[in-house]
């Protein structure tokens, strides 16, 4: 049987908001089977949960945000990302505070930290959610032109293409294939940092976000080249933290997907109207489990991936 997976232990990180800038911890916590991944404000008078689903996500301006009520969660997709990238199914994410924190502007920490905690299977079979049928957003036309896709696939591999005009992003590879049943996650996606240009930074600050952000935790550019001492992690770092960001945002469906993902230009938005799409049409995909391993997409029954 393939199995639905959590911790075997309890981890925690302090860092701080990206947008806010507020100091925030988080606590990972083992669940139990068919709990899915459950954010808990623990900072409110009474600890609010909120579980993941493609319906909670209500804001998407520069990250993906949770929100129950007047309570939210923002800037999740790193986290869900490296949850994704490891199989991990069940889990609770005590945090006191309302965003998650930046830490290097990757999923590499998240990765270390459910990886030191240890995943273990439980008595349960894994749920997948396989596509039957295409479904597609577009959105704009010409020079705005930006879409996402989801094929049916018995697998799950994600294609992302950027479009920046800009010097040191023409530089770099624009486009990213990546099949999640090669293991490689850890090693060819989850060091993938976030990216802004230094024109922008002061903007966005003015309007109350980015007030976290700096070169510890992500890429920044003024009009000609990248400022960071240490330059790039991959050749192709810009489209492949894309990409880590739609794995992330996909996550967000409830289950691991089976299907071939596609997208130009894509973001946090395009991404979550796809999951809608898929979702308001029932006949488009089905739950699916493996009893016997075998029968599963090639690199499915990994416990953990490979760093």
């Amino acid at each position: 049987m393939l199995a639905q997976r959590t911790l075997k232990t309890v981890t925690r990180a302090v860092g701080v908001g990206l947008h806010g800038g507020a100091r925030v911890e988080l606590v990972l916590r083992p669940a139990q089977p068919d709990t899915g991944i459950v954010f808990r404000r623990v900072d409110l008078p009474e600890p609010v949960e909120i579980p993941v689903n493609a319906q909670a996500i209500n804001d998407t301006r520069l990250a993906s945000t949770l929100n129950v009520g007047e309570v939210r969660v923002r800037t999740v997709e790193h986290l869900m990302s490296a949850c994704a990238g490891l199989g991990i199914d069940n889990l609770y994410v005590d945090i006191d505070g309302e965003e998650v924190p930046i830490l290097d502007g990757s999923a590499a920490t998240f990765v270390f930290l459910l990886e030191s905690a240890g995943i273990e299977a439980q008595a349960a079979p894994r749920k997948f959610l396989r596509v039957l049928k295409p479904v597609e957003i577009r959105d704009g036309e010409g020079k705005t032109e930006k879409w996402a896709r989801l094929d049916p696939f018995h697998g799950y591999t994600l294609s992302f293409e950027i479009d920046f005009d800009h010097p040191a992003v023409d530089s770099t590879g624009q486009r990213i294939e990546f099949d999640m049943g090669s293991g490689r996650y850890s090693r060819d996606i989850a060091r993938a940092r976030t990216f802004t240009f230094s024109k922008d930074v002061e903007m966005l600050r003015a309007s109350g976000l980015a007030l976290g952000g700096g070169f510890d935790n992500a890429i920044v550019m003024d009009d000609y080249k990248v400022l960071n001492a240490g330059g790039l992690r991959y050749e192709e770092e810009f489209a492949r933290h894309k990409l880590l960001d739609a794995i992330g945002d996909l996550y967000c469906v409830g289950h691991p997907l089976l299907a071939a993902y596609s997208a130009f230009r894509s973001g946090h938005g395009l991404n979550n109207q796809l999951l809608r799409a898929l979702l308001a049409q029932p006949h488009a995909y089905e739950i699916v489990s493996f009893n016997d391993d075998r029968q599963a997409p090639k690199g499915f029954a990994n416990l953990v991936p490979a760093w």
